[in-house]
C-alpha cells in the first residue's frame, strides 16, 4: 500500500475526516524533475546559471513581489562564486510574517559514506531539489489562494549552502543563509522560520534536529503538533536525533526562531546516488501538507 494512502487511512480511523489537503505532491515532484534537467547546480557552472534564471522567472509568476540578492563569494581556495538568493513574498506589507526556506545549489564533490570518490559531483534530487520543490508547491497554492491579509509569507531560496566542507571550510557553506541574515528584507523579522532539507526520501522519517531544539523548541513543537494533527505522527517522529549545521543556524544567530525539518538518515546524502529514483511525490505530499497547515493555522490566529 502506498505510504500516503496508508497514512490517510490511519488518520481517518478516529471517525473524523482528515483536514483538506491543498498541496499537490505530484506537481511538486515535477519541480524536482525540472531542476535535474539543469544538471549539477554547482556555483560557477552553466547548470547553476540556468537554474538561477529559471528560479527567478518562476517565482515572479507566483508571488506578490520578489527580492533577488546577488553577490560574489570568494572561497577559501580563491574561487569567485556568483551567488543568488531568491525571496518570494506574499503580503509584503504585513507585520506578522513566517519564513520557509530551502537551498537550491548542489554539492561539487562527493563525501558521503556510500561513495568515497571525491572526483564526482552530487545531483541533489533530495539534497537541494526536494526543499525547492516544497517551496514552489507552496507558491502555487498561495498564488491561487493567498494567505489571510494579516499574514505575510516569505519563501527563501538560498544559494551556496553546500559548496565547501562543513568541518574544514565552514566559510564556504551556508553562504546564502549567512548573506540573508546580514541583508534581511525591509519590515519586521519573521515570527519563525522553517528550513526544508532532504525531505523527499522514499523512506521518510523526520526526527527533531538538535540545534532546532536548542534554538527554537517552541517552533519544533508547533511543526510536530501540526504533523500529528494531519495524521503524520509516524513520519515526524517526536524525538531528537542528529545535531546539524545547516541554514537555520545562521538565522538563529541573528535572532530568528529557525528550525530544520530534515531527514538526515539518507544513505545517498552527498553521493552521486542522490538521484530521482530515491525520492517520491508521497514524501513531498506529507511535508507540503505540514507546510501549508502552518500557513493556514497562522493565518487563522
Amino acid at each position: 500500500m502506498p505510504l500516503l494512502l496508508l497514512l490517510l487511512l490511519l488518520a481517518g480511523c478516529g471517525g473524523e475526516a482528515p483536514p483538506p489537503r491543498e498541496f499537490d505532491g505530484r506537481s511538486a515532484f515535477e519541480y524536482i524533475e525540472r531542476q535535474l534537467e539543469f544538471g549539477y547546480r554547482i556555483p560557477g557552472t552553466e547548470g547553476h546559471r540556468r537554474m538561477a534564471a529559471w528560479l527567478d522567472s518562476t517565482v515572479r509568476q507566483k508571488s506578490d513581489s520578489v527580492i533577488i540578492q546577488r553577490w560574489t563569494h570568494v572561497s577559501v581556495k580563491g574561487d569567485s562564486l556568483p551567488l543568488q538568493n531568491v525571496i518570494a513574498r506574499y503580503n509584503p506589507g504585513a507585520e506578522k510574517r513566517i519564513l520557509f526556506l530551502a537551498h537550491w545549489d548542489t554539492r561539487p564533490i562527493t563525501d558521503g559514506r556510500l561513495s568515497p570518490d571525491s572526483t564526482k559531483s552530487v545531483m541533489g534530487a533530495n539534497d537541494g531539489a526536494s526543499g525547492v520543490a516544497v517551496l514552489l508547491g507552496v507558491a502555487d497554492i498561495l498564488r491561487k489562494a493567498p494567505p489571510s491579509p494579516d499574514l505575510g509569507v516569505d519563501l527563501l531560496f538560498t544559494d551556496g549552502e553546500d559548496y565547501g566542507d562543513f568541518v574544514k571550510t565552514p566559510e564556504d557553506v551556508v553562504i546564502g543563509a549567512r548573506h540573508y541574515a546580514a541583508h534581511q528584507p525591509p519590515g519586521p523579522p519573521p515570527l519563525y522560520a522553517v528550513l526544508f532539507d532532504l525531505v523527499a526520501d522514499k523512506d521518510l522519517q523526520i526526527y527533531q534536529e538538535g540545534n532546532s531544539l536548542t534554538g527554537a523548541p517552541e517552533v519544533v513543537n508547533l511543526v510536530w503538533d501540526m504533523a500529528r494533527d494531519l495524521g503524520y505522527g509516524r513520519i515526524f517522529i517526536d524525538a531528537p536525533n542528529h545535531v546539524l549545521t545547516d541554514d537555520h543556524v545562521e538565522l538563529q544567530k541573528v535572532g530568528i526562531r529557525a528550525i530544520d525539518v530534515v531527514d538526515f538518515d539518507y544513505p545517498a546524502h552527498h553521493t552521486p546516488f542522490d538521484t530521482i529514483d530515491k525520492v517520491s511525490s508521497e514524501s513531498l505530499q506529507i511535508v507540503g501538507d505540514v507546510a501549508m497547515g502552518l500557513v493556514r493555522r497562522e493565518g487563522g490566529r
